[in-house]
């Protein structure tokens, strides 16, 4: 089952009854027309978003979302995700895939680096592709990864990607650079939040990378397997882009489309799935990897 987005940008109060969320919202009424109060069931909310300086929450909530491996995302004053809350406790086997994970050789966190960075390249090329670009070179440098990528194609393949993706003179990609930098930074957290809820759903520490190590990143092996998936969220901010719509601010209308990211379809094991379903799957192959049940990640590529 596909879990849902939540997102409140308005004033409200949350609570529970009876295993539901009940929402209070005082500007605006209700799914009855005659108060501002919905329920949802609690175990169908993978994500919620908390972007309003006077919403109002309960501890009970926050229990139960936790404890049904929901991913609570807070905003700052300037509507930017800034924080993420996450189940400490999300697999019956945690402390045996805590084991592996951390055992896992060198070797071996080189050679699932290389795959990471291969379907990454893979799918920006395939994006780019689509827009009609050269991509020849693309491929070149994904078949050339090698273990640990210790030649950095990763880069190379970067730099070309960004330099060809939109259609804007001049864009620089980056946290600080102007639009359409505020809808890729909103993506990615989104897909950051989605990747860490479903490494713990699978019993990995998503703080202990493969790859990334920043002693300040609490959030290291979700950087670095959501690195494929990156290409879909840059995809649907493409689109936004050439549809001519106003992007200069992450209005209401960009941010509910930005929030479609977890229902995308993408293609994973030969079949088409739901982004955030895929995502499940790739983390359990994670899991096998580090039991040495498998040799490769599952990654996603287009539909």
């Amino acid at each position: 089952m596909i879990k849902r987005t939540l997102y409140f940008g308005n004033p409200a109060y949350l609570s529970t009854r009876h295993e539901q969320l009940v929402i209070n919202l005082p500007d605006a009424k209700g799914l009855d027309n005659k108060s501002g109060q919905n329920t949802i069931p609690i175990e169908d909310i993978g994500v919620l978003v908390l972007d309003n300086s006077r919403i109002t929450i309960t501890q009970t909530v926050l229990e139960k979302l936790l404890h049904n491996n929901a991913a609570v995302i807070t905003c700052n004053s300037t509507h930017h995700p800034t924080g993420l809350l996450l189940n400490l406790d999300g697999n019956t086997l945690q402390q045996e895939r805590w084991h592996e994970q951390i055992s896992a050789s060198i070797p071996l966190k080189k050679q699932l680096w290389q795959q990471t960075i291969q379907y990454k390249i893979a799918n920006q090329a395939e994006l780019l592709r689509r827009q009609g670009v050269e991509i020849e070179n693309m491929l070149h440098w994904k078949n050339e990864v090698q273990s640990g990528d210790t030649r950095n194609h990763e880069a190379r393949a970067a730099a070309y990607y960004w330099a060809h993706l939109f259609d804007i003179e001049g864009f620089l990609r980056g946290r600080e650079e102007p639009p359409p930098n505020n809808m890729l930074n909103y993506g990615y957290a989104i897909l950051r939040a989605i990747t860490a809820r479903s490494l713990v759903e699978s019993g990995l520490l998503p703080t202990l990378g493969i790859h990334h190590h920043n002693r300040y990143n609490a959030y290291c092996l979700a950087d670095d397997i959501m690195e494929p998936y990156r290409p879909f969220v840059d995809a649907l901010v493409l689109s936004i882009v050439q549809s001519g719509k106003d992007y200069s601010s992450l209005n209401k209308d960009i941010k509910a489309t930005l929030l479609q990211i977890p229902t995308l379809d993408v293609r994973i094991q030969q079949r088409k799935s739901p982004l955030m379903v895929a995502m499940r799957t790739t983390t359990a192959s994670l899991v096998k990897c580090f039991a040495k049940e498998l040799r490769k990640i599952s990654y996603p590529s287009f539909v």
